[in-house]
């Protein structure tokens, strides 16, 4: 399946880094401020979720009701917050074996976009020092619809000149292999293959396939 992709699509958090501490702090501050706790059980809920729907969660969470501009507040308010953190990324931060593999497929002739919901996507590969090593980034600046929904990697894979059944895509979250999938390409998936046993392949991380 590997020897034949022409291009790799990768989601960014839990693949090629792991910001999501970061987001959870974010979120946390909020909550704090509205006066309940947030915690990790109830952050799970929000991974691989848009930025709004992650905001609805944790209001229904704390039981909050707010109107559509304090709602907007707030999701500005957690990002900057998420911006700040993020700013402070060292490249040692990369997920182990990242780097090398991204590398390695590079130096195979191999097409490399990113595919994430992200809006900060392309601020982090910079702050890790690997935007040079992506021929496209598909982030949420420029899709709307949010993963299981195909529309990021069908993106992407057209950003590489490719079709999607020509791609695979690595992903650690049980949304992203199914929009993988969907969009007809193989995917790759990174974690526990009881969460992802949609997945073509499943790995611990991209460590396995460096070198």
């Amino acid at each position: 399946m590997l020897e034949h992709m022409k291009g790799a699509i990768f989601d960014l958090d839990g693949v090629i880094v792991d910001t999501a501490k970061y987001h959870y702090l974010a979120w946390k501050a909020l909550a704090n401020r509205l006066g309940f706790e947030f915690t990790e059980a109830h952050n799970e809920r929000l991974k691989g979720v848009s930025r709004v729907e992650s905001l609805r969660i944790l209001l229904e969470i704390g039981g909050i009701e707010v109107d559509e501009q304090t709602f907007n507040e707030m999701a500005e308010s957690k990002n900057k917050e998420y911006v700040a953190s993020i700013a402070k990324l060292q490249p040692e931060e990369i997920l182990p074996g990242a780097k090398a593999y991204l590398q390695q497929l590079r130096s195979q002739g191999v097409k490399i976009a990113l595919g994430s919901a992200s809006k900060n996507a392309e601020f982090i590969l910079s702050k890790l020092e690997i935007a040079d090593l992506f021929d496209a980034v598909i982030d949420g600046n420029k899709v709307s619809k949010a993963k299981p929904d195909p529309e990021v990697f069908v993106s992407a894979s057209v950003a590489l000149g490719l079709d999607p059944k020509d791609c695979v895509v690595f992903e650690d979250a049980e949304a992203g292999v199914q929009a993988g999938k969907a969009a007809g390409s193989k995917v790759v998936g990174i974690g526990s293959p009881e969460i992802l046993r949609e997945a073509d392949l499943v790995i611990a991380g991209l460590a396995e396939l460096a070198g």
